[in-house]
């Protein structure tokens, strides 16, 4: 597996996505150990990229994760997020990135992942109560402290991004990029690329879309996420299939399959991105891997940058993002 530098932070160009294994979609938490099987399989493949979150479950995966790796930590490039869950009232999920909480928040993520440091803290989403100067100044201090070697944000817009490179160094955005989610491009990118910060796409397969797999809504759990997703709804849905027949059409070309071009894209948009494909199976993770070794020529690539965007929102509230 080749590597990229996210702001002076070494990674496997493809990462892993755990969220999956726990929370959100469907069948998640009924296999803990294919979930462990496939995080040991992707270090296994040089896969050394680990995202997790205290919300996810809550709790559960970081959990999960912490046993994974356990043994194995030196294998791993570990990052986690913070300010989704207010320890100080009481565990209640809202936004929180007060300095109090980032530090409560970060003591139990060591804890649950039986580790003494992360290697990139991502603030989840940015507090709107909580001015950003505030929290990078208690990330900072963690910074010190040796308990966090780097910085990250999570959905935030150019200014919030601008504000807290100033106080201390951002290594990473994370937010979500694909063939069917191109908004970074805008400004986003833009300001990351003039900062010198990396970018971590989240769902860069589309929520599992851009494979191919799901041809219809059917199969998927009542509480899988997806059910209440505007680019999975009745009318949405089906236009935006459109987008999959494309990917799919460009896989039979280039002999791969969707998933593996639609990742490959990802790749081809710079050398400071390192998608975290999520899955929680093994034959998955090794799909995605093999996207490494995918070069797909300048007319395909052009030909996947011309999809036109998908029908819905990519959340039905989108008043957290870009701030």
């Amino acid at each position: 597996m080749k590597h990229i530098s996210l702001a002076g932070l070494d990674v496997s160009r493809i990462g892993l996505g755990c969220m999956g294994m726990s929370a959100y979609y469907t069948g998640a938490g009924t296999d803990m150990k294919e979930s462990i099987r496939t995080i040991h399989r992707a270090l296994d493949l040089g896969v050394t990229f680990l995202d997790t979150a205290e919300v996810y479950g809550p709790y559960t995966n970081e959990e999960l994760v912490g046993r994974a790796i356990a043994g194995r930590r030196d294998q791993v490039v570990l990052a986690t997020k913070f300010g989704y869950i207010s320890h100080p009232d009481a565990d209640a999920q809202r936004f929180d990135s007060s300095p109090e909480n980032v530090r409560l928040a970060l003591e139990g993520s060591l804890r649950r992942l039986g580790t003494d440091h992360i290697d990139l803290y991502y603030q989840h989403r940015v507090d709107p109560d909580t001015p950003i100067e505030e929290t990078m100044g208690a990330l900072g201090d963690l910074v010190r402290e040796g308990k966090i070697r780097h910085i990250g944000l999570s959905e935030a817009g150019p200014e919030t991004i601008r504000r807290a490179h100033a106080v201390c160094p951002v290594t990473a955005l994370q937010s979500e990029y694909s063939l069917w989610t191109r908004d970074p491009e805008a400004e986003v990118l833009p300001t990351l690329r003039e900062l010198g910060i990396g970018f971590v796409p989240y769902s860069p397969l589309g929520r599992g879309f851009l494979t191919g797999r799901i041809r219809s809504t059917e199969k998927l759990a009542d509480g899988d996420f997806r059910r209440t997703n505007p680019r999975f709804a009745e009318g949405n849905f089906e236009q935006n299939l459109r987008i999959v027949d494309e990917v799919e059409s460009v896989a039979r070309d280039a002999g791969v399959t969707p998933a593996q071009v639609a990742l490959a894209w990802l790749l081809s948009r710079g050398d400071d991105i390192a998608p975290i494909p999520g899955t929680k199976h093994v034959s998955r993770l090794e799909e995605d891997a093999g996207a490494d070794r995918v070069r797909l020529t300048p007319g395909q690539i052009d030909r996947l940058s011309s999809i036109a965007a998908p029908l819905g929102n990519r959340y039905a509230d989108m008043t957290p993002l870009n701030r």
